[in-house]
C-alpha cells in the first residue's frame, strides 16, 4: 500500500544550477566545491569492489551512498514556543549485487514475498556515518557493512536460483539491472542561513490566534531549514555529489464536532530560501480563513455514502493524479507478479480523455510560480534526472523506470528513487496534468450543473481542499483509492453552494478515469511527502479542476470520545456565524 502523507507536510528540493565535471580523486585533484567525502568514498568503493570481484562468487556491482542531514526547527503551539533545535546526521546505503545482470540476489522471491524480498537483498542497510569527514572512520564503517552485505546477497542469490527452479515462469523475463552510463557531477554545499531568534518569534506570532478559541483542540507551527547532501559512488564510475536545502512553514489546526468526528485544517509553504517564505501578513491571513473554516466544519452537515457528478479542484486532481494513476505507472508495479498490472499491457492504448496529458519531469524546478518539491538532477541509483512523457492526448507511452528493467523498457529514466538508507524503486517526481482544451471554471460549474439535472440528482459536490490519500495496487486487494477531503460543498441545481463534512472520495482506477468529461485552466500545484517501499520521498503534482460524470464517496471516520468534559480556560466560543454557504 502506497501512502501520500499529509498534503500540506511539505518539503522543497532545490537542485543547483551549478555542476561541473568530476576531474580525479586525489585529493589534490579535487573537483572545485567536491566534498573530501566524495573521494574517501570512491577509493573505498575501488578498494572493496576490486577484492569482491574476485571471490569465487563475485560481486558484479557495488554503490555507497552517503547521505547526511541537517535540520533546523522551530516549533510553537497557542503562542508559546515548544520545541527549538538543531540536528546533524550522517549515514550510508550499501548496494552489491552478485551473479550478473540477467539475474542477481536482487531476483524477487515469488515464494517469499515477492518484491519486499528484493528490496532487502538489494541493500536495505544504513549504517551511521562519523560526519567530521575523517578518512578512516568513514572507510572502516563501508567496510564493515559491505562484507555484511556480501554474505547476504550470497544467500539471496542462491534462493532466487532455487525460487526459479521450483515455480512456474515469470511472465516478465526482465533482467534484474540494468546497464547504464556512469555520471560524474558535482553540485556545491551551499550555506543554509537559519535566523532562530526571528523564527522563534514568527512561529509564536502564527499560532496566538488560536489560542482564543477553547474548542480548537490542536494548533501549531512548524518552521523547518532542512539540508541533505548525498554522495553517490558506484563501481561503473558514477561519483556524484548532490545537495538541497528548503525551508517550509506548516500550520496545523483541529476542532471537533459534537458527534465526534475531527476536523483537520493545515496550511504550509515551501521556499528554497528563507526569504521565498510568505510575510507575516499574508500567513495571519491564512490562519484567519483557517480558524473561520473550522468554525463552519463545526456546525457543517454530515454527507451519506452517494454517486453523482462532482468537481475536483485543481490541488484535489493533483492529489488524484498522483494516488490513482502515478502509482500504478511506477516500473516494478508492472512487473510484480503479485501487483494488480492496471497499465502493464496499454502501451500505446487510451487511458484518459484524449484532451489531457501526463508529463513526470524531475528537472523542472518550478511551475504556475511554486517551488516543485519534486525534483533533482540525479535520481539515488546515479542516474541523471529527465522528463517522462507518460501520457501524450491520453495514450499511454512510458512507465517511470529505475535500474530494473520491465519487458519493453530496458532502461531506466532517472526514476529510481528512495529514502536516505532504503533501496531505490521507480517513483514519482513532478507529475504535471495538461488540458489541451481548457473551459473556465464557471463553465466547468454550468457543465457540473447540467450533469445533476440529467442524472435527476439533488446536488453534485465540489473538493476543494485535500488533506491527503492512499492508493491499493496488489492482486491480492481490490485495486481501489481513497482521497480524504477536508473542504467540501454540495452544489445544488441553482448553483448554490453549500460546506459539507464527513466524506471520503473512493474508487477504482478505470472506472474513475473513464469518467472525466472536462477541465478548466488551473494549474494548481500539490507539493507532499509519498510513502511506498523504498520510504519517504518528496513528490509534486500540478492539475487543473477537472469534471466527472459518476464519483463515489463513503462516510470518514468518527471518533467516538466525547468532547472535552472540563470547558477550556478560554472564553470565547468558536461558533460560525455564516452556516458554511459561500
Amino acid at each position: 500500500m502506497n501512502r501520500l502523507i499529509l498534503l500540506r507536510l511539505f518539503v522543497c528540493l532545490c537542485v543547483f544550477a551549478c555542476t561541473v565535471t568530476y576531474s580525479g580523486l586525489a585529493q589534490s585533484t579535487r573537483s572545485k566545491g567536491a566534498s573530501p567525502v566524495l573521494d574517501i568514498a570512491k577509493s573505498e568503493v575501488e578498494r572493496d569492489f576490486g577484492a569482491l570481484k574476485d571471490q569465487p562468487v563475485p560481486a558484479y556491482y557495488l554503490s555507497y551512498e552517503i547521505a547526511d542531514s541537517k535540520i533546523d526547527t522551530v516549533s510553537s503551539t497557542f503562542g508559546a514556543l515548544v520545541s527549538s533545535d538543531s540536528s546533524h546526521k550522517r549515514a550510508a546505503r550499501v548496494s552489491l549485487r552478485v551473479g550478473d545482470y540477467t539475474l542477481d540476489n536482487t531476483h524477487p522471491i515469488r515464494s517469499a514475498g515477492g518484491k519486499f524480498s528484493a528490496a532487502l537483498a538489494a541493500g536495505l542497510s544504513q549504517v551511521a556515518v562519523p560526519f567530521d569527514d575523517d578518512p578512516l572512520p568513514i572507510r572502516l564503517a563501508l567496510w564493515d557493512e559491505t562484507n555484511k552485505v556480501y554474505k547476504s546477497a550470497l544467500t539471496q542469490l542462491a534462493a532466487a536460483k532455487t525460487d526459479n527452479g521450483i515455480n512456474i515462469e515469470q511472465e516478465d523475463k526482465s533482467d534484474d539491472f540494468s546497464h547504464e552510463r556512469p555520471e560524474q557531477s558535482v553540485e556545491p554545499i551551499p550555506p543554509m542561513p537559519f535566523d532562530r531568534k526571528l523564527w522563534e518569534e514568527r512561529a509564536r506570532r502564527y499560532t496566538e490566534p488560536f489560542h482564543r478559541y477553547g474548542e480548537i483542540y490542536n494548533a501549531t507551527a512548524t518552521i523547518t531549514a532542512d539540508q541533505e547532501t548525498r554522495w553517490f559512488v558506484s563501481s561503473d564510475g558514477a561519483a556524484i555529489q548532490s545537495s538541497t536545502t528548503y525551508y517550509r512553514l506548516i500550520i496545523q489546526a483541529s476542532s471537533k464536532a459534537d458527534d465526534g468526528m475531527i476536523l483537520p485544517r493545515f496550511e504550509s509553504y515551501a521556499a528554497f530560501t528563507p526569504e521565498g517564505l510568505p510575510g507575516d501578513a499574508t500567513v495571519l491571513k491564512a490562519v484567519n480563513k483557517m480558524i473561520a473554516d473550522l468554525k463552519a466544519l463545526r456546525v457543517a452537515p454530515v454527507v451519506d455514502p452517494y454517486t453523482g457528478p462532482a468537481i475536483l479542484s485543481g490541488r484535489a486532481t493533483a492529489v488524484f493524479f498522483h494516488e490513482v494513476f502515478g502509482h500504478r505507472i511506477e516500473g516494478q508495479r508492472q512487473k510484480g507478479e503479485d501487483e494488480g498490472q492496471t497499465f502493464t499491457k496499454m502501451i500505446g492504448q487510451p487511458v484518459l480523455p484524449n484532451f489531457l496529458s501526463v508529463d513526470f519531469d524531475p528537472t523542472l524546478q518550478h511551475y504556475g510560480g511554486v517551488d516543485l518539491v519534486g525534483s533533482y538532477s540525479f535520481d539515488d541509483e546515479g542516474v541523471r534526472a529527465r522528463p517522462v512523457v507518460a501520457v501524450e492526448n491520453g495514450i499511454l507511452k512510458s512507465f517511470l523506470m529505475s535500474r530494473s528493467p520491465i519487458a519493453g523498457f530496458a532502461n531506466s529514466n532517472g526514476h529510481g528513487r528512495a529514502q536516505a538508507g532504503m533501496a531505490p524503486v521507480a517513483r514519482q517526481s513532478n507529475l504535471i496534468l495538461r488540458n489541451s482544451k481548457p473551459v473556465s471554471r464557471e463553465q466547468l460549474k454550468k457543465l457540473l450543473i447540467v450533469q445533476i439535472k440529467q442524472q435527476n440528482k439533488p446536488f453534485g459536490l465540489l473538493f476543494d481542499d485535500i488533506q491527503g490519500g492512499f492508493t491499493l495496487t496488489m492482486r491480492a486487494l481490490p485495486n481501489a483509492f481513497e482521497v480524504l477531503p477536508i473542504m467540501v460543498y454540495r452544489i445544488y441545481p441553482d448553483g448554490r453552494e453549500e460546506l459539507v463534512r464527513g466524506v471520503n472520495l473512493v474508487g477504482t482506477p478505470l472506472a474513475a478515469f473513464s469518467k472525466i468529461l472536462a477541465a478548466d485552466d488551473e494549474k494548481a500545484v500539490f507539493n507532499g511527502v509519498c510513502g511506498a517501499e523504498s520510504g519517504f520521498v518528496p513528490v509534486s503534482a500540478s492539475g487543473p479542476g477537472i469534471l466527472i460524470s459518476q464519483i463515489e464517496v463513503q462516510k470518514n471516520t468518527k471518533s467516538q470520545e466525547r468532547a472535552p468534559i472540563l470547558p477550556a480556560p478560554i472564553s470565547a466560543p468558536l461558533t460560525a456565524n455564516a452556516g458554511g454557504a459561500r
